[in-house]
């Protein structure tokens, strides 16, 4: 969250980023609520003071009369301070509530806009391959392969669940290797973490765990919620603690399962892997000092782009725009890789879809968490937070299996890969090996 004398002293800067973003909050009840604490907190100190100083006089020697003014003196500032107490915790309460619903500022440098179609690329890196045959989409190209069953996912778990078969199961253990081998390189310290966290955490990364506007999935009476990406718990690792100042920045990779609830938003473009229920993915998360921020934002882009080069696939880089930001960012970047099955009558041969992000949070997560470093000045400041996807598995094989695609029906495996899932291509199977759904 942001600082509630920042707010006061910038108020009008704030209400522009509320706007900007496209988001609802109450800046101005902020602000109102932290004058009344502050007025509340400097009217309990001087009734403390008074009730310190009375609690001194019954100390000396006194007459009976000067006594019994003195007890009853005390009995009232012992009630007006349980009164001023409890006012001051609920206006506490409620300017936490409202403060947690002002979004990070934004950077200067994003640009601004309402939706995503209004970021802006600044970079393209390959060149979109041109079919001498029409292109499947993945769902196609998985079906046909035996790769995925879509029908028995929802069978069994509901909509936007799926099982991976086959060929699937080791391009997804290579992708995740192949992700983790590229960070262990860039030296990021390995993680697989819990799928469970607390909602107090979720809701210091920025998580809303409740309410109808919540994406993730809350387990009932437990007070934890799935995690919808290891940035949760890598975030939550460090909360509450003091770092110290030599060792960050500390750079974090995580694999975890991810569960979200806002897959079944509707459209063409979600279908299949781009939008589901679960799935895998390695994030990598740093602790960094404030004047570093900037600097490991852009390295954490070049990571998500070093990955996917080696996978030669096509891909442009994206800075998002204030509307699609989220509210931790103070600036974000999307790598959009080519999938040719994204085609419609506006884009015939395919178009961009979103595959990795990585956003510079700078102190906003770190407030919320209490997450500090120890200054050479010897005072505790918040350290700045950074997260970005290395490989979000069903996203990256679906552009894997559209843009490696052949006439055959086959696909061909990304060389970078090889080595790790142990063959080159996936072909037909037999009309024999190939179960169909059986239906009762």
């Amino acid at each position: 969250m942001l600082d509630y004398k920042f707010i006061k002293d910038n108020l009008q800067a704030v209400k522009e980023n509320i706007a900007n973003r496209n988001m609802t909050a109450d800046a101005d009840a902020v602000v109102q609520l932290y004058d009344r604490r502050t007025s509340l907190v400097t009217e309990l100190q001087g009734l403390q003071q008074q009730r310190n100083e009375n609690a001194a006089s019954m100390k000396q020697k006194l007459d009976p009369d000067t006594r019994a003014r003195f007890i009853e003196e005390g009995k009232k500032l012992k009630e007006r301070i349980a009164s001023v107490e409890k006012t001051l915790s609920g206006i506490e309460s409620e300017l936490d509530e409202a403060a947690r619903k002002i979004p990070n500022m934004a950077s200067p440098q994003a640009p601004v806009g309402r939706l995503d179609t209004e970021n802006l690329e600044i970079k393209r890196v390959g060149t979109p391959r041109e079919f001498a045959f029409k292109p499947k989409d993945h769902v196609q190209l998985a079906e046909s392969l035996d790769l995925i069953d879509f029908e028995r996912g929802t069978k069994v778990s509901g909509p936007k669940f799926y099982y991976l078969k086959n060929e699937a199961v080791f391009l997804e253990q290579a992708l995740i290797l192949y992700a983790l081998n590229t960070l262990r390189k860039h030296g990021f310290t390995a993680f697989i973490t819990p799928d469970v966290a607390k909602q107090e955490v979720l809701q210091g990364i920025g998580f809303n765990p409740r309410g109808n506007e919540s994406n993730v999935y809350c387990l009932e009476d437990e007070g934890t919620c799935l995690v919808a990406t290891a940035e949760i718990t890598l975030g939550g690792y460090h909360s509450g603690e003091i770092l110290d100042k030599a060792s960050l920045p500390l750079f974090y990779c995580g694999l975890s399962h991810c569960f979200r609830r806002e897959a079944g938003a509707a459209g063409h473009f979600s279908k299949g892997l781009y939008r589901v229920h679960q799935f895998d993915k390695v994030e990598m998360f740093v602790y960094s000092l404030p004047e570093e921020s900037e600097a490991i934002h852009e390295k954490l882009r070049l990571i998500e782009e070093e990955i996917f080069t080696g996978l030669a696939l096509p891909f442009r880089v994206v800075d998002t725009c204030t509307g699609d930001l989220g509210a931790p960012a103070w600036r974000k970047w999307d790598l959009e890789a080519w999938m040719p099955g994204r085609s419609d009558e506006q884009h015939p041969n395919g178009d961009w879809g979103e595959v990795t992000s990585t956003s510079n949070c700078t102190d906003y997560q770190a407030r919320r968490l209490n997450v500090k470093y120890r200054d050479d000045d010897g005072k505790n400041k918040y350290v700045h937070m950074l997260n970005g996807t290395a490989i979000a598995v069903g996203r990256a094989m679906l552009a894997i299996f559209e843009n490696y695609q052949n006439a055959d029906g086959s696909i061909t495996v990304p060389p970078v890969l090889v080595p790790l899932c142990g063959f080159d291509t996936i072909r037909p199977k037999p009309a024999s090996k190939t179960e169909a759904p059986r239906r009762t």
